[in-house]
């Protein structure tokens, strides 16, 4: 015990003659000294530095815990504004449109989305009380955007153009050649048109007068191609579809129900006055 006492007594010397030395220091106004004491207390604070430097890295303090949470606020908030930023470009665009239709028109934000399959529909928050009712029409700022099938008292599902059950009367604004338009997966098609009738690719197609559910000249789309069939005598129109439901928050309800039936009725009561 006293042997390794004695091993270690001259490097216990030592280590108290050093603490001293480095206590008295700051003391000491000796030029080399003052270089001595200069250049140590620099370095110390470098390495102090560095390994603090190191420790906040791997071992991130509440300051900086606290930012990483303000930072996600934020970044979230940015989202949003840039969600309502779009959302106010949309509705500027539709005020356009509503301040120019010649019908009643109910705004209405779509609250969910049911496209897979070839079968599109959406589910908008206005019904009953905002006076919506089954079978009509549906647009955006665009154009023709579906057709609503089943009414709650506060929300309208809606059969959109993207939907192969829904069936459209439409006729080539230019050449007026009428058809009948259905989603096929891809695109809107008009089938069976005659080889030789007048449709022409960037013809705009629109709502025929003959429809008995939708309003006439209502915009559908834009021809890309006809295909002939493998006969010769009849064909296929692509026809691209000018509104993008899937993809808007907003849309118009058209408060219009035309009825062939109602209309007829009301000519025979207007000949007999």
């Amino acid at each position: 015990m006293s042997k390794n006492f004695f091993e270690l007594k001259e490097y216990l010397v030592l280590a108290v003659l050093l603490i001293v030395s480095l206590a008295l220091l700051p003391f000491n106004e000796n030029p080399q000294v003052k270089n001595l004491r200069t250049y140590a207390f620099g370095y110390f604070a470098f390495v102090t530095e560095s390994v603090s430097e190191i420790l906040d890295v791997l071992q991130p303090s509440e300051k900086l815990k606290k930012e990483k949470k303000i930072n996600g606020k934020l970044n979230l908030q940015v989202n949003l504004l840039r969600e309502y930023g779009l959302e106010n470009i949309q509705l500027k665009k539709m005020l356009q449109y509503y301040d120019t239709s010649k019908y009643s028109l109910v705004t209405a934000k779509v609250v969910s989305r049911l496209f897979g399959g070839g079968n599109g529909n959406l589910i908008l928050n206005r019904g009953k009380k905002d006076g919506i009712e089954t079978a009509m029409p549906v647009v955006d700022e665009f154009g023709l955007a579906g057709i609503v099938t089943d009414v709650s008292n506060d929300f309208a599902l809606v059969r959109s153009i993207r939907n192969s059950n829904l069936k459209v009367a439409v006729v080539d604004q230019r050449s007026r050649v009428n058809g009948v338009a259905e989603w096929n997966g891809s695109g809107l098609v008009i089938k069976n048109i005659p080889a030789s009738a007048d449709i022409q690719p960037g013809d705009r197609i629109i709502t025929s007068e003959f429809s008995t559910i939708f309003p006439p000249t209502i915009p559908v789309g834009i021809v890309v191609r006809k295909e002939i069939n493998v006969n010769g005598l009849l064909g296929n129109v692509l026809v691209k579809p000018f509104s993008f439901p899937s993809k808007e928050n907003f849309l118009f309800v058209v408060k219009y129900i035309r009825n062939e039936q109602i209309d007829s009725l009301k000519l025979n009561l207007f000949l007999r006055k």
